[in-house]
């Protein structure tokens, strides 16, 4: 028997609905195919974006959106995607596939996707192969309500009213194919091109992101938060927040590993790179804390998830995988983890939202079907905007092999605005179940208690064939006595339990 302690009278801390945000980059049939095609396509559309897409996306709960990149971002000229579609400047996409972009999605249709999703944006800026002024009037032309040249153009294109920009990345991966920077280089351009992403209007601030790490680089970290906090009269070194990339590789760079041909080792070995999510945020919001005492800048974990080797048969540049139960428990494990450090975890997004890498969707013409990470998002849209709750669990290392032991359960509870109490909970084990005794600290005793599962076979998918091989599921094995509640969990699971009292 697992025992499990939930205190509802401890909160710890707010869970932002960011933290299970997404990411579209100009990246093979991501942005195309996946969620514009354009407003001529026979495929059914508003205004150029797929509606069974945008529909699904909304159903799942989407509360914020990053684009264009990624490694596009930095390479990526604003102005060549404005104004008419048949003047627009086409440019090779040199970091995926060698393709031609016609930049027939820009700033606009971005904008108009994000208001169709009724989400927030998340907009990155290029640091690595643009410019001062290129970054400034881009957000003049976005945000001013005003008189200007950049305001006069986007009236030109077609919008009166200016746009609000609510997170702005300041470039990507800085340290790689962003511009192969140091630290401190790039913290002095930190500094210099965020004092030109101006806040037009005060009542709308731009939450300003710089470039974090890539993994265990706690060197970039600590370089660029010594660069960025030198002066004491910015006691938040001029930013609001600072990214955190990791993805979960089974094998290695060179062989990644298929995403549906795996064994219990591979399962394993997976479900151990992933937790290593933890480490990382907490290492690297040490190093934080000795900068931003006040725990005033977010860590913003804005790429995350599985990378594999992509589908036979396919382009290896367009990073397109298949999605399995493996999948979901990655997913559910990364998102336990975001919510048990909100304190200083501000938002994160899975890359990517559509066809590349942990997609949530995958589509093929006109057909589309939801992955088990969607039903994870899903799943979890019940802790947007709730308060984390003080919880522990006793578990048990499990594994095959000794260096990717596993513990076998994770996770974490949070208090809606409803008064709803909600317990998402992942089981690791690919063949145990487990029985778990809750004892829950309240004012009162449980009411009543209903479930919701995600689980099957390892490698269970779903495709274009078969698409709801792998879906959400009611989940009644719970039993409510006084103030306890008592359940099995199956093996490879992802549970959420929904609690009255």
């Amino acid at each position: 028997m697992v025992h499990y302690f939930i205190n509802t009278l401890n909160k710890k801390g707010h869970l932002h609905p960011e933290l299970q945000g997404h990411f579209s980059e100009h990246l093979g049939r991501c942005i195309y195919e996946g969620l514009y095609v354009g407003e001529n396509s026979e495929i059914p559309n508003r205004n150029g974006m797929r509606i069974d897409v945008v529909d699904a996306l909304k159903e799942m709960g989407i509360p914020v959106l990053r684009w264009p990149g990624g490694c596009f971002a930095d390479e990526y000229h604003w102005m060549d995607g404005i104004g008419p579609k048949e003047k627009r400047k086409c440019m090779v996409n040199t970091h995926w596939g060698g393709v031609t972009e016609d930049n027939s999605f820009g700033t606009h249709e971005f904008m108009e996707l994000c208001d169709q999703l009724g989400c927030k944006n998340y907009i990155n800026g290029n640091v690595g192969s643009g410019s001062v002024r290129e970054m400034s009037e881009w957000v003049e032309y976005m945000t001013l309500d005003g008189i200007s040249p950049m305001t006069k153009l986007r009236k030109e294109n077609g919008r009166e009213d200016p746009w609000t920009i609510n997170f702005f990345g300041v470039g990507n991966e800085n340290w790689g194919c962003g511009g192969n920077m140091t630290p401190e280089y790039y913290g002095n351009l930190y500094r210099n091109y965020q004092t030109y992403v101006r806040t037009y209007d005060p009542k709308k601030p731009i939450f300003k992101i710089a470039c974090g790490a890539n993994a265990d680089d706690y060197e970039w970290t600590r370089g660029v938060c010594q660069t960025c906090f030198k002066s004491p009269e910015w006691m938040h070194g001029f930013m609001d927040g600072i990214s955190l990339h990791y993805y979960t590789v089974p094998d290695t760079w060179e062989k990644k590993g298929s995403a549906t041909d795996f064994d219990e080792k591979d399962w394993y070995k997976t479900l151990k790179k992933t937790l290593k999510m933890e480490e990382l945020i907490r290492r690297h919001t040490a190093i934080l804390d000795q900068y931003d005492v006040n725990r005033k800048v977010g860590l913003i974990v804005d790429e995350w998830g599985t990378w594999y080797d992509v589908e036979p048969g396919t382009n290896p540049g367009f990073l397109y995988q298949q999605n399995t139960i493996r999948d979901a428990l990655v997913a559910g494990i990364n998102l336990n983890i975001f919510n048990k450090h909100c304190d200083r975890v501000r938002m994160a997004n899975i890359a990517q939202m559509v066809n590349v890498l942990q997609a949530v969707i995958l589509t093929d013409g006109e057909k589309m079907i939801k992955t088990p990470t969607y039903h994870i998002f899903k799943m979890y849209k019940v802790h947007q905007d709730a308060e984390l709750l003080d919880s522990h669990i006793d578990t048990t290392e499990i594994g095959l092999e000794d260096e990717n032991k596993v513990p076998n359960l994770t996770e974490s509870v949070s208090l809606g605005k409803d008064g709803k109490i909600h317990i998402t909970m992942t089981n690791l084990s690919c063949s145990e179940a487990y029985d778990v005794d809750t004892a829950i600290t309240a004012e009162g005793d449980i009411k009543s208690v209903t479930g919701e599962i995600v689980n099957g076979k390892i490698d269970d998918h779903n495709t274009f064939e078969d698409p709801e091989k792998v879906t959400l599921k009611a989940f009644d094995a719970v039993k409510a006595e006084g103030s306890r509640l008592t359940f099995t969990i199956p093996a490879a699971s992802v549970l959420h339990l929904e609690v009255t009292v």
